[in-house]
């Protein structure tokens, strides 16, 4: 997760993301969570506060496994409930660092929305699925931890606590893609920000388990339809911009 930065700002009604409404006593109820517009059915008098919430996007799994809109009651978490609370009153306030503090706080929402829905299991295959399987997520963490290790189904299986068939068959059906096809995937994702960063292709093959850097650019090239080069610092150009 910490891969990927979050950021969390105001923003008015219909383009938000997270959308906090309340009771009738004025305390935050409910937390809504999705794409652009989650909240745009929503009784505007009933809206504590709007956020963009910008983690990733489409690059990052764990965000794209989300369904299209969650809704979060509050009543059955008093730490969430507390927590929602205070960003409420670091928006309301607007005090000196007040960003980074509602940063700071939205993170921990998000985790907490995300484990939720991962407790509570998913109905389509796929990332959210695989983490809710007890024994897929001791393979998908693994494979988290230590993309540029060269995994074998037969290591996976191990972790999992599976027959190696057993295993394979499980985790196309919960996660929609075969281990070497996820490991694959998440490699390159990570690849595509070391390289936005700067990094040196050759430097980001070899972290990432490729025998050779042209080995690495083509399955780049497959993924992204472009060059490594064309990616190599381009999110330093962009922080240059603002």
């Amino acid at each position: 997760m910490e891969r990927f930065t979050l950021e969390v700002k105001p923003v008015a009604l219909a383009a938000a993301t997270m959308v906090v409404t309340g009771r009738e006593d004025g305390t935050p109820g409910v937390v809504w969570f999705g794409g652009a517009g989650v909240g745009a059915d929503l009784d505007p008098d009933t809206v504590l506060f709007a956020a963009a919430v910008a983690w990733g996007g489409a690059s990052n799994p764990l965000l794209s496994a989300l369904p299209d809109r969650i809704c979060f009651d509050l009543s059955a978490d008093a730490e969430a409930f507390s927590l929602v609370r205070l960003m409420h009153s670091e928006l309301a306030a607007a005090r000196c660092g007040s960003a980074s503090v509602v940063n700071r706080l939205g993170e921990v929402m998000v985790v907490r929305l995300l484990r939720a829905q991962i407790e509570a299991g998913s109905t389509r295959p796929g990332l959210l699925s695989g983490l809710s399987d007890a024994r897929l997520n001791r393979a998908i963490v693994a494979i988290h931890g230590n993309p540029g290790r060269d995994w074998r189904n037969d290591d996976l299986a191990v972790i999992a606590g599976l027959s190696l068939s057993r295993f394979a068959e499980t985790f196309v059906a919960v996660v929609s893609e075969t281990p070497a096809a996820y490991l694959r995937r998440w490699r390159l994702t990570l690849a595509r920000q070391d390289l936005q960063k700067g990094d040196r292709v050759e430097a980001v093959a070899r972290r990432y388990g490729y025998r050779s850097p042209e080995g690495f650019a083509r399955a780049f090239r497959q993924h992204y339809g472009q060059k490594p080069l064309a990616m190599r610092g381009i999110a330093g150009e962009q922080r240059a911009t603002v």
